[in-house]
């Protein structure tokens, strides 16, 4: 055996660039890369070893490949060989570059990527079905002459019957499994569609039909959980991220269903909005899987033990204000718009529509940079930055800026939601199903309240602003907790600035210092 030195280069042969690494090898007469030709290494005395390969029709870029850059790696350091200043900063970044890749490697191998995808398929469809009377309630409003409460309390139902029915489908996805609690939940959101296209034709049947839409609104309780155990602690933020950008569903309504209302009647919408909830509910079905070890079955007592403890009550807060947020705007906007600007029906949908694309999209933002920077750290930005923006939004500013203000709520909202589910299953641990469900009922709850209170000031203080005020202190309610909580959740259960703590489970409901 004998040692060499040997300089391995990226080499493109139409441009004829090379750059040689040194690196001092044990006896390695070939190297084979799949997708590669096999390079020669030949012997030249005191001389590097060339590398030499039969064809020279395309560029070799052995760093593109991971493992290729591991190998090396570990060959320099087993034989305690440093590269030479000149290389070394880049040596160190192609390193880097690779050892991102094989984090997003690790992240599909993490878990089940095809339950995360059904997951989110089932969030979206079932989102755009439960904001869809939000959607078309220009349309519905202008048919029985409702008042700005009425329209309010409209787009409000249907919230507050998924806050309800988040519960009882959390516990169901305990005992049977989220996979067939899942496949109940779309089978039974065809009947609201039903009724809205075929029944509702007067404004109690519309309170109606909105409290039957909260089936799809309960997709909340199944879908995260559903995502969250197939994903180990340090990648909880980004998979809960990715189930929960379902909210996108909300985009689907705002943008087609007033297009579509135009075209066939709002009734007719209901119909169509059938076929993609057919289309996901077949792939849902052929693709989704339980996790390895599926949640128990939660007793009752269990349920209230998590209810019990006060960060039940402060979770429920922040996730009030940032999914209640988000829910609670996407569902009024399209009317706001309109009373307030007097643009079109389609225009008011198209506008609400920019506005929600930032909120759905940017919720695995939120959670990545949460993983990154510690959740209490990016609630902490979120609601600083929310109650500002909605304040300035409360003097009811010229349509272009009101457009902005509104775009940034709606995406420090959806960068808030994707923060706060990085935190939960750390702090609940083998109870995050109980406290998703929990949760998830305070966020549908916090949608409920907004759109009816925005409505309702209107009617009283006939203007909006009054409203976004309220909005905006509720924003810093939650931002002040935060700020107290924090010292004490900080070494108990989460590492600096609310990053994951390594070793340390969520504590359980039982745990006295909790309460």
């Amino acid at each position: 055996m004998s040692d060499v030195l040997t300089r391995i280069g990226t080499m493109n042969v139409c441009n004829c660039q090379f750059l040689s690494l040194w690196i001092k090898l044990t006896s390695l007469p070939a190297i084979v890369c799949p997708g590669f030709d096999k390079l020669s290494l030949s012997w030249h005395g005191s001389q590097p070893l060339h590398a030499s390969r039969a064809r020279s029709d395309s560029p070799i870029r052995l760093f593109a490949l991971p493992a290729f850059m591991n190998r090396v790696q570990s060959i320099a350091e087993k034989n305690s060989t440093t590269f030479p200043d000149s290389l070394s900063p880049l040596v160190s970044r192609l390193l880097s570059n690779s050892s991102m890749k094989e984090n997003r490697f690790r992240f599909l191998k993490a878990g089940h990527w095809p339950t995360l995808l059904a997951a989110f398929l089932y969030f979206d469809v079932s989102f755009m079905v439960w904001v869809l009377l939000g959607a078309l309630g220009n349309y519905v409003a202008a048919d029985f002459g409702l008042t700005p409460s009425q329209k309010g309390l409209m787009t409000a139902i249907p919230l507050l019957g998924g806050s309800f029915l988040r519960i009882v489908f959390g516990q169901l996805a305990d005992r049977i499994g989220a996979k067939k609690t899942g496949c109940i939940g779309l089978a039974v959101t065809i009947v609201p569609l039903l009724a809205g296209w075929l029944w509702a034709d007067s404004i109690y049947k519309v309170y109606a039909l909105g409290l039957l839409l909260g089936v799809a609104g309960a997709s909340f309780a199944v879908a995260l959980p559903m995502a969250s155990r197939w994903y180990p602690p340090q990648y909880q933020g980004l998979a809960m991220g990715i189930a929960g950008a379902g909210n996108s569903g909300t985009l689907l309504a705002t943008l087609f269903g007033p297009r579509l209302a135009e075209a066939f009647g709002w009734h007719s919408v209901f119909a169509l909005a059938i076929i993609p909830l057919l289309l996901v509910a077949t792939f849902f079905v052929l693709f989704a899987k339980e996790a390895p070890q599926p949640s128990t079955a939660k007793k009752a007592s269990e349920f209230f033990a998590v209810l019990k403890l006060r960060d039940t009550y402060l979770f429920s807060l922040f996730y009030g204000v940032t999914f209640g947020g988000f829910v609670g705007l996407a569902s009024f906007l399209s009317i706001f718009l309109r009373d307030q600007y007097g643009v079109s029906k389609v225009v008011a949908g198209d506008l609400t529509s920019l506005c929600v694309f930032a909120g759905s999209f940017l919720r695995p933002v939120g959670g990545w940079l949460a993983d990154r920077m510690g959740g209490i750290r990016m609630l902490t930005i979120v609601y600083a930055t929310v109650a500002t923006l909605v304040a300035l939004m409360a003097q009811l500013p010229p349509l272009p800026i009101a457009i902005g203000l509104l775009f940034l709520v709606m995406g420090c909202l959806g960068m808030g939601n994707g923060s706060v589910f990085q935190l939960v299953p750390q702090r609940y641990g083998r109870q995050v199903g109980v406290a998703t469900g929990i949760l998830g009922a305070a966020g549908g709850f916090g949608g409920f309240l907004l759109p009816t209170l925005i409505g309702a000031l209107r009617e009283q203080a006939g203007s909006y602003a009054a409203g976004f005020w309220a909005f905006a202190g509720f924003a810093m309610l939650a931002l002040i907790c935060l700020v107290v909580v924090q010292r004490e959740w900080i070494g108990q259960w989460l590492a600096e600035h609310g990053r994951v703590r390594p070793a340390a489970p969520g504590l359980s409901a039982e745990d006295p210092s909790a309460a």
